[in-house]
Parts: structure tokens; C-alpha cells; sequence
């Protein structure tokens, strides 16, 4: 009966609409989580597959050894492609010319991500057997040969590469790059027991196979082995990636924490709404057991709706989102399953857990409530509702982000806007007690308003103040991401790279690039070293370590050393001063970290078989993922003024690069190469040009890179303006919700002002003030919390600067002012305009 009985009062209430609001909050809370976490999934999977083209598949491993056959039957088990290439350096002859090349062998079936871009353009296809593909600097340096000999055999030099998919970027790097097929290096004879040879495994397939293999294969990988994908290490492409899929599971994480707020703000309105009728229910003689059946009922019916509705609204999202992206961002497709499941969840946990504190509240309305409207009960702390409604929030944050860092940075920002509330909203309200009667003006008919709904305007304040938080939040990250990657990518960012510079070149040099219009970027010596010992302490390498041998751990390569007189601009100094004296030197952070190295310690290096014993003067932090030279070790010129080096440059050189000696300097062109001059662009002659003149001197071109890059970005960019987009659309819904949650109270006040006379003027303007005060306020809260959310989230989460936005300070309250103001006034606008008597036949 008591069933019957539950389902007859849900479809009256239903019909009558008394459900909408709490139907509305579960329906935007499952809709928000489900539609960002698939809009969300879709951009990570999409932004990940693009920029897998940077390592010309999904996983790598690399190893100086061949690994297990095991492994790739694993591998093939799972249905992974995977294909195995070797690396190694070796000199290749030309008549009487010689250059030292890095080779790379690859199997069929490579790249198994993105394209080989030769000259002529892009291509899936390999070198035939007998054939080398060469860079394009290795035809310059040795006269465009049409055969080359490596080891014991000659080949074809066939295509031109511009670009390797998997090229990378180390501008330290600076032999050329050849490619030939796997079956052809035995017949060279170059590879030999004891030869130095990187093996390049590569894997490609879906993400789950992927995480299945990674799981049971990386614990086998030995210190010298390396698990690689397009997160790994400090490439530029890394950096881009972490942070867009860390911005875009925050920006899923604050919708949680905004519709969670939402279903709180509903159910505490359905609750209450129902007082009455549970103290007739308790007068007519009905039980707390069939009360509980009866709400809780409700309560599952109106869950159950919300979830079918928000999850066929979060499908519905997505498809047409779906239309408005790229081809090649929504060709990917990741399974609905999990969006699907948080939004379930997301609506069973919150419904739950928020509504807990006002039914219990509802459940224990006495009978005599019939009598004295007053009475509401047990008041229960409200430290309980403040631990279910944190609970929930961590755990569905938790459950959907699995990282701890940004679920506890919404928490600490929702703990904060609460004390906030508490405190100073309580205050600013009250501060209408003075004036709260006198009601002769539409100013102190707000004040008044604020001062008779205290308790509501609170709760409204934590939607009001929640979605602005969210807005500013995510609108303030996602600038500095893309200024940060403006930065990492200027418009004139350096495509070509010149290593190998002999001091002997470097006026010379700079003389070409003068005469050809060029303005190259700051010369950065280079020397070979080694460190050998921290305060005393010999390292030893991670072979020893393993092998039971005690010790620090140091660094088991030679570092690439440099000097500078001021720090460079893609560097931030932590500690102490940049290097001053001749025996100081700057630490990079994650070196520093790894090491045990702190400021004052003494670093002993050996190069060029003498030793060099310097103090650690700073710690600098470096930003990798710029397409900049960086380095470990920055000292002083006087220190490594004793050894030899070789410096390294970059400059920017585009297609319409113009000037009359590019063209002039055919006459000195070899006839070899004077061909190849008359049909190449300006670029290409400058660059033919510099290679002749400037033989030794190796140039790495990162043109493509750079433009692979520059397409990641564009679509990580697009991908937070669609989120941003989103979390717009879910706040605005807050916000009308919100507005909504008082209109009952309010029709009652405006029906007894109408009584005693109140103009239409009077009681718009008035309204107008009251949701104008309510939206200033919340803006101030915002401002509050955004600062000290922005500060966790970029100081533990993006590493990215922390700076104060100080014209938020006045632009939030007075945007919040007119949102509210104008969000209220359009909610009010029907009952504004009714007549005393509509008002109170309404409200009975």
C-alpha cells in the first residue's frame, strides 16, 4: 500500500511540477559528468593519438640489447602491430668524402603512427632493398652523390628526407639520419659484437591491450631499458599533452563539484516543500517507517529520471559536439562505457549523499508542525552534512581523475568558499539590520530582503558564488596554457638548428647571416663532461648499483656543459644567485632533485681527462618542452676557458625568404650541386649556401616539427574552448536552478507588499538590488577562492607561474552583479507583473 500509495503522490507532484527542480539538478549533474567526460575522453584520446605521431607509435621500448621473443608474442597475443628498428652510428664514404651518419633500420610496417615526409612528399612507404633515404644536410655535405658505401656494401641514395615521424628533437644530435631496411645491415658487415647499438621495439593498438601489455611487461625492463610513450621525458609534445588532459579532467572535476552543489540546492528545496505534509502525514496516523518508504521512494523515482535523462542528454552532448570538431579529432571514438558508469554513479552518490541531511531533517518534522508552522524539528549539526557532501565530492572526484592532487584542490577551494560563506557573507548580509525596515526606497527594500532570507541568500550564495568560482578557475587556466605555449611557440619561433659551430666559424658566420637578412638567437658554447663526484662522494653508475655495489647513483653519460653570463630565458632561478665567480655553477631542479645536489655542494667534473671542482651557486628550473637549447650545468666563461668546445645556434628562416646573393651564390656552387640550386626556393639556397660555405657545421632542421607541433596545439587549444564552452552552459543552468529555489518565498513577499501598496517600479527595482547584491557578493567570494585555487593548481598540479589577478577584483563582483541581477529579474519578470490578487491566488 505504502508503494501504491508513493507512486500515486510522485505522478500528482510530477504533473504538478513540484518534482522539476530536483528532476532538473540530477538531470544537469549525470548530463555535465557524462557529456565532459566523453567530450573530455574523446579530446584526451584525440590529442594523444596525434601527438603519438611524434614517436611514430603508441609505445616504444628502447633497448641496447634485443629484448625476449616472449614479449612480442605477448604483444601479438593482445593484438598489438609492433615493428623492431635499430640505431647506430656509422661513416658512409663518397668517392673521397666521408660523413658520420646515424643509421636507422626499420622493419616493414614502419612508421605505425603518422608519415615519412620526403621531399616529394608524404609516404607509408620504405627504401627498397639496396636503397638509402637520406636527409636532406647528408646530400649537401657530400655533393649529392647518387650512391653511397656503408660497411661492406654500396647503396642507392633513392628520396630525400625532410623528416622521420619519430625524429624527436636534441638539437645535440647532429649526424644526419639515413634509412635503410633491416634486412640490408648484415650485409654491411657494420654491426659487429660489442657494437653499439640502440634496438627501437614499437607498439601500436587500442588503450586497453596497450595498459594490459605495459602492466605485465614494464616490470621486466631492466635499468638500461626504457618504456617510452608520448609522455615520456621533457619533449615538447609531453608537456602539451600532460597539461591539456590534466586541464580537461579538472574542468570535469569542477562540473562534479557544480552539480553536486546543485542537487544539494534541489533537494533541500524538495524537502522543504514537504514539511507540511509529513506533519499531516504523522496527524493522520501514518508511521516513520512508512514516511521513510514513502520519501525515500520519491527520492529513488526521481534519481532513476534524472539518470535516464542526463544520461541520454550526455550522449545527445556528445554527438553534437562530435559535429563541430575536426575529422581528425572526431574520428576517435573511446568506448561510452566508462562516461556512461560515472553518470550512474555520479547521480546515485549525489542524490544520496546531498540529500541525506535534508530528508533526515524532513523525517523528523513533528505532527504539531499543523499548528505552528514554526517548528522544523530536530536540528541536526551541520557537521554532518558538511562531511556527506565532502565525502561524496572526493570520492566521485577520486573515482573520476584518479589523482589526489586535483581532487583535494576542488575540496580545499569548496572548504574555503564555506568558511567564506560562513563568515563574511553572513556579515555583509546582516549589514542590512539597520536599515531593514524602512522600506521607502528600493535600496532599503533589498537590505531588508537580505536581512529576511539570510539563511536562503546563503544557500543561494553557494551556487551564485560555486559557478563563478568554476568560471573564473577554468577560464584563467586555460589563458595561461595558451600563453604558455604561445611562448614555447612564438611566430618567429627558430626551425633551424646549427650545432657543431668551431670558434674559429663563429664570425664568419655571423657575417652569412647578416648578409642574408638572418637574425639568429644566442651562441651557446658546448663541451663534453662528466661528474664524477658530489662533496668528495665517487658516483657510480646504475649497472653498479644494481649489481650491489654502495654509492650515490650519478649520471652514467657525459652532460653537454655550457657558460653563460646571464640566465636564459626559458630558465627561472629557485635558489641562491646565478653563477658569479669562476668556480660556481647553476643545477638544473630535476637534476638537483635526483642527485641529493644542494646549494653550496661541490661538483667534481672530468673533461678532457682533467678535472674541474666547481660549488653549486643556484638551482634553476628549466622549461624542456621549448624548443630551445637546455642544458643540466650552466657556468661561468672563466671556468671552462681551459677546454675546447664547439658552440650551437638557431635562427628562423621562412619560405619567402628573399635576397640577391641567395641567388648570387650559384655562381660558387659546386656543378655537382648547381642543379640543385636552380630549382630550390630562397630557403633552400640560403641553406645550400650555408652548407657549402660552412661544411663542419651541422643544421638540423625543425621546420616540420615545429609545424606538427603548432597542430596539437591548435587542437589541444580547441579542445579547452569546447570544455570552457561547457562549463558555461553547466553554470548558467546553476545559476537558473538557483534562482529558481526561492521563487515560492518570494511570490508570498511580493504578494503582501502588493497588499500594502508596493508600486511595480518599486518591487523591480528592489529585486533587481537584491539579486545585484547577491551576485557582488558572490564575485568577491569567487575572486577569494579562485586565487587560492589558481595558486594550488598551478603551483602542484600545471607548474605554472603564480601571479595575483587583480582586475578581477573588480570585474567579478560587477559581472556577478548583472548576471544575477539579470538572471533574477527575467525569473521574476511573471511575478513582478501580476496583479495583488493573482499573487495571492497563486500562493494559496
Amino acid at each position: 500500500m505504502e508503494l501504491s500509495l508513493a507512486w500515486r503522490l510522485f505522478k500528482r507532484e510530477l504533473q504538478q511540477g513540484q518534482l522539476l527542480l530536483i528532476i532538473l539538478a540530477i538531470t544537469l549533474a549525470v548530463l555535465s559528468v557524462s557529456g565532459l567526460a566523453r567530450v573530455s575522453e574523446r579530446l584526451q584520446v584525440a590529442i594523444t593519438g596525434q601527438a603519438s605521431q611524434f614517436i611514430a607509435a603508441d609505445r616504444i621500448i628502447d633497448s641496447p640489447v634485443k629484448i625476449d621473443a616472449a614479449i612480442l608474442t605477448k604483444a601479438e597475443n593482445l593484438g598489438l602491430k609492433h615493428v623492431t628498428n635499430m640505431q647506430f652510428n656509422s661513416m658512409v664514404y663518397s668517392g673521397d668524402k666521408f660523413q658520420l651518419v646515424t643509421v636507422r633500420a626499420v622493419e616493414t610496417g614502419y612508421p605505425l603512427k603518422g608519415d615519412i615526409e620526403l621531399t616529394s612528399g608524404k609516404t607509408k612507404a620504405l627504401p627498397q632493398a639496396g636503397e638509402i633515404w637520406f636527409e636532406t644536410r647528408l646530400g649537401g655535405l657530400l655533393g649529392y652523390p647518387k650512391t653511397i658505401e656503408l660497411g661492406n656494401s654500396e647503396f642507392v641514395l633513392s628520396n630525400e628526407i625532410n623528416r622521420l615521424p619519430d625524429a624527436g628533437f636534441n638539437p645535440f644530435a647532429s649526424s644526419p639520419v639515413v634509412l635503410m631496411r633491416m634486412e640490408d645491415v648484415a650485409k654491411t658487415g657494420v654491426i659487429q659484437p660489442g657494437s653499439r647499438v640502440t634496438y627501437l621495439y614499437q607498439f601500436a593498438g587500442d588503450e586497453a591491450s596497450l595498459t594490459a601489455f605495459e602492466q605485465s611487461v614494464k616490470p621486466l625492463l631492466n635499468s638500461t631499458q626504457r618504456w617510452v610513450d608520448v609522455q615520456s621525458g621533457d619533449s615538447p609534445i609531453a608537456g602539451a599533452v600532460k597539461r591539456a588532459e590534466r586541464f580537461l579532467l579538472l574542468a570535469s572535476l569542477m562540473g562534479i563539484a557544480l552539480a553536486c552543489a546543485a542537487i544539494g540546492i534541489a533537494a533541500q528545496r524538495y524537502c522543504q516543500r514537504h514539511y507540511d505534509v509529513v506533519a499531516m502525514l504523522k496527524t493522520f496516523g501514518a508511521s516513520a517507517k512508512q514516511i521513510r518508504l514513502l520519501f525515500g521512494t520519491h527520492l529513488l523515482l526521481v534519481t532513476l529520471m534524472g539518470i535516464v535523462l542526463g544520461l541520454i542528454g550526455g550522449v545527445l552532448l556528445d554527438f553534437g559536439i562530435s559535429y563541430l570538431l575536426p575529422p581528425e579529432i572526431a574520428a576517435y571514438s573511446p568506448p561510452l562505457t566508462r562516461p556512461l558508469l560515472l553518470g550512474v554513479s555520479t547521480g546515485l552518490i549525489s542524490a544520496f549523499m546531498f540529500s541525506a541531511y535534508p530528508l533526515m531533517r524532513l523525517l523528523a518534522i513533528p505532527p504539531l508542525r499543523v499548528l505552528q508552522r514554526q517548528l522544523e524539528g530536530l536540528q541536526l549539526g551541520m557537521w554532518l552534512h558538511l562531511l556527506l557532501s565532502l565525502g561524496a565530492m572526493a570520492l566521485l572526484g577520486y573515482l573520476y581523475s584518479q589523482s589526489w592532487a586535483l581532487t583535494l584542490t576542488v575540496v580545499a577551494a569548496v572548504l574555503l568558499l564555506g568558511v567564506l560563506l560562513s563568515v563574511l557573507g553572513f556579515v555583509m548580509i546582516r549589514l542590512g539590520h539597520s536599515v531593514g525596515m524602512k522600506t521607502t526606497n528600493p535600496l532599503q527594500l533589498a537590505l531588508a530582503g537580505l536581512r529576511r532570507r539570510a539563511r536562503q541568500n546563503a544557500v543561494q550564495l553557494v551556487g551564485f558564488s560555486a559557478a563563478l568560482v568554476l568560471l573564473l578557475t577554468i577560464l584563467a587556466l586555460r589563458q595561461d596554457l595558451l600563453n604558455e605555449w604561445q611562448k614555447q611557440l612564438p611566430e618567429n619561433a627558430p626551425n633551424y638548428f646549427l650545432v657543431n659551430i668551431a670558434p674559429d666559424d663563429a664570425k664568419p658566420l655571423n657575417d652569412f647571416m647578416t648578409s642574408k637578412g638572418i637574425v639568429a638567437t644566442d651562441i651557446y658554447p658546448v663541451i663534453r663532461g662528466r661528474l664524477t663526484q658530489i662533496n668528495g662522494e665517487a658516483l657510480i653508475s646504475n649497472e653498479q648499483s644494481d649489481a650491489g655495489e654502495k654509492g650515490r647513483v650519478g649520471i652514467s653519460r657525459e652532460l653537454n656543459l655550457t657558460w653563460r653570463n646571464t640566465l636564459p630565458a626559458n630558465n627561472e632561478l629557485l635558489e641562491g644567485h646565478f653563477n658569479q665567480a669562476a668556480d660556481e655553477v647553476s643545477v638544473e631542479s630535476g637534476v638537483a632533485e635526483r642527485l641529493g645536489i644542494g646549494i653550496g655542494d661541490k661538483l667534481t667534473y672530468v673533461i678532457d681527462n682533467k678535472e674541474l671542482i666547481v660549488k653549486v651557486a643556484s638551482i634553476r628550473a628549466v622549461h624542456w618542452e621549448t624548443l630551445q637549447p637546455n642544458f643540466f650545468m650552466i657556468f661561468t666563461q672563466e671556468a671552462l676557458a681551459p677546454f675546447a668546445y664547439t658552440s650551437m645556434a638557431s635562427f628562423y628562416l621562412n619560405d619567402q625568404t628573399t635576397n640577391s646573393q641567395a641567388t648570387n651564390d650559384q655562381s660558387t656552387n659546386d656543378p655537382a650541386t648547381s642543379g640543385q640550386a636552380l630549382n630550390a626556393t630562397p630557403k633552400d639556397a640560403v641553406i645550400l649556401a650555408l652548407i657549402q660555405q660552412f661544411p663542419t657545421i651541422s643544421i638540423i632542421d625543425v621546420g616540420a616539427m615545429v609545424g606538427q607541433l603548432r597542430q596539437i596545439i591548435e587542437q589541444v587549444s580547441l579542445s579547452l574552448t569546447l570544455v570552457l564552452a561547457l562549463v558555461l552552459l553547466a553554470s548558467a543552468l546553476v545559476l537558473i536552478a538557483q534562482t529558481e529555489a526561492g521563487m515560492a518565498t518570494r511570490q508570498r513577499e511580493l504578494a503582501v507588499l502588493r497588499t500594502f501598496g508596493a508600486s511595480g517600479w518599486l518591487l523591480r527595482s528592489a529585486t533587481g538590488l537584491e539579486f545585484a547584491l547577491l551576485g557582488g557578493i558572490a564575485g568577491v567570494l569567487a575572486v577569494i577562492v579562485a586565487e587560492f585555487a589558481l595558486y594550488l593548481l598551478k603551483t602542484q598540479v600545471f607548474e605554472l607561474n603564480v601571479y595575483m589577478h587583480w582586475p578581477w577584483w573588480g570585474i567579478a563582483p560587477v559581472s556577478g552583479a548583472l548576471i544575477v541581477a539579470l538572471l533574477g529579474v527575467w525569473r521574476c519578470r511573471q511575478l513582478l507583473s501580476q496583479s495583488c490578487s493573482e499573487l495571492l491566488k497563486a500562493g494559496s
